[in-house]
């Protein structure tokens, strides 16, 4: 297996700290990912950035935005039986795709390890994806510091360390609620609640086995950086240092809010523009903002339900429909309803596609949003200042955020849940309606959430200090012994 990279550096003791970095190629994981890069850049580190040749595009405005600090090394993406040739992102694919993903991008290792090898100023630690659990081996193989980078909440990290150890008893038992006694508020949780991967790995076979073996090796990783803040998840970041044994667990959310807002908006501000007329020709805080997400596709029952709902609300909105193959849309899968967009008129927009998740919740109309509890989703919206939030948690994560959101902090009102439930369209307009027009314990509480991540991020806040004691610890790892320098190190091909 070959590999392209754009490193250019030499040996030398004087240089920056390297820093080798592995993002998971699934959207809900890249864009915290990319913004703690973002960070670490500015802090005068030297980072490489492995990545495969569809996912490097991906990459393009960090690159951009720091051509002499930032490279990729750029490996072909691993042949994988149960994965269609081309596919090497989770959006081509959906969920469903991650145990087989996670078990091609192993194939990297030995890669990976040449490449370290072979590099005149190695880098002096590894962070990467906590879905990438196999690293913490390839770290350990090239004597280096790994780090877990988790972009889903603490408390969904604590759940999944903890998942492991009950894996056998739900195996042989099927009990109908798992419960985590440990974990700070003892959540408990139906089995068909739980993590999607914890739900995939139980039926016993060799790539669940794989995943279930390495996922478990999170917790053991030299240091933890989690996308959350004291001020939110304070109870499970210390519940973490102790499972951990150690004070390297770091709070540095939300990253979205860490200064790279415009990293999002210049990813297709064209497209936006028609969104943007729209939103500028609405009252302040009138629009409910409905998105769930970037792999969830809305069945054709779901899609008439929700479409009525909102009909029947009398509330403006603004609606991004995931949109599939020409077969999901034959099947009606994100299938708008033939003329909903005609009754409605102007009073909503349905955009079919992609648009900036970040652009649209800051924006001075946007009152409301209705989503599927993705972390990354909720941390966008607590910064943006949006206060009227409506969950229906589907997949993945999505279950545990609700329990933290709803349960736990109040800070969100479930209309539905599951993958494959139909809210009750009149009961849907009832609930949209109530939250654009009232003022819900849960809107001050997710007011007082904002708040406190605003707060987080600012001078002297509890992400910041995270973040400064993160660069303190990297900055004063040792340096591992460079490579000679040879043909074929420097250049812009290393064979592998």
């Amino acid at each position: 297996m070959s590999s392209t990279t754009t490193t250019t550096t030499t040996g030398g003791s004087n240089q920056s700290p390297h820093i080798l970095m592995f993002p998971y190629p699934a959207q809900g994981h890249m864009l915290a990912f990319l913004d703690l890069t973002h960070h670490l850049a500015l802090q005068d580190f030297i980072i490489t950035i492995i990545t495969t040749p569809k996912n490097h595009k991906i990459l393009g405005p960090l690159l951009s935005a720091h051509p002499a600090t930032i490279h990729t090394l750029v490996f072909p993406f691993p042949s994988y039986a149960t994965l269609s040739s081309g596919v090497e992102n989770i959006m081509d694919i959906g969920g469903p795709g991650n145990i087989a993903m996670m078990n091609a991008l192993s194939k990297l290792k030995e890669p990976i390890v040449q490449w370290f090898h072979s590099h005149p100023n190695p880098p002096v630690a590894l962070i990467s994806d906590f879905f990438l659990g196999w690293t913490l081996q390839l770290a350990n193989q090239i004597n280096i510091p790994r780090i877990s980078f988790s972009s889903i909440a603490a408390l969904q990290f604590s759940v999944l360390d903890k998942c492991w150890s009950v894996l056998s008893l739900v195996r042989e038992t099927s009990p109908s609620v798992v419960d985590f006694p440990d974990i700070p508020g003892s959540p408990s949780f139906r089995v068909e609640l739980m993590p999607s991967v914890f739900r995939r790995c139980r039926e016993s076979n060799p790539e669940t086995d794989f995943i279930k073996d390495f996922l478990a090796t999170n917790i053991s990783s030299w240091g933890i950086v989690i996308n959350t803040f004291e001020g939110f998840e304070g109870d499970y970041l210390r519940y973490l240092k102790n499972r951990a044994g150690h004070h390297r667990v770091y709070g540095v959310g939300p990253l979205n809010l860490l200064g790279t807002k415009k990293r999002h908006v210049l990813e297709n501000n064209r497209d936006s523009a028609d969104v943007l007329a729209w939103l500028d020709s609405c009252p302040d805080d009138s629009v409910l903002y409905v998105c769930f997400g970037s792999q969830k596709l809305l069945n054709r029952q779901q899609m008439v339900a929700l479409a009525a709902g909102l009909e029947r609300s009398g509330v403006r909105f603004l609606w991004v429909v995931k949109t599939g193959t020409a077969e999901e849309a034959a099947e009606g899968y994100g299938e708008v309803p033939d003329g909903f967009e005609e009754k409605v008129g102007n009073r909503g927009l349905v955009v079919k596609g992609w648009a900036s998740q970040l652009l649209i919740l800051n924006h001075r109309a946007v009152g409301g949003f209705l989503n599927h509890c993705g972390w990354n989703s909720m941390l966008e919206a607590s910064g943006a200042g949006v206060t009227r939030i409506l969950g229906w948690p589907m997949e993945a994560d999505q279950h545990v955020n609700a329990k933290l959101l709803v349960e736990l902090r109040g800070v969100v009102k479930r209309v539905c849940e599951g993958g494959e439930a139909v809210p009750d369209p009149d009961e849907l307009a009832k609930e949209i309606a109530e939250l654009m027009k009232g003022d819900a314990p849960e809107r001050m509480r997710a007011k007082e959430w904002g708040e406190k991540a605003l707060a987080a991020v600012s001078a002297g806040g509890s992400s910041l200090r995270d973040l400064d004691e993160l660069v303190r610890e990297l900055r004063q790892l040792p340096r591992p012994k460079p490579a000679v320098a040879h043909e074929g190190v420097n250049g812009n091909t290393a064979a592998q």
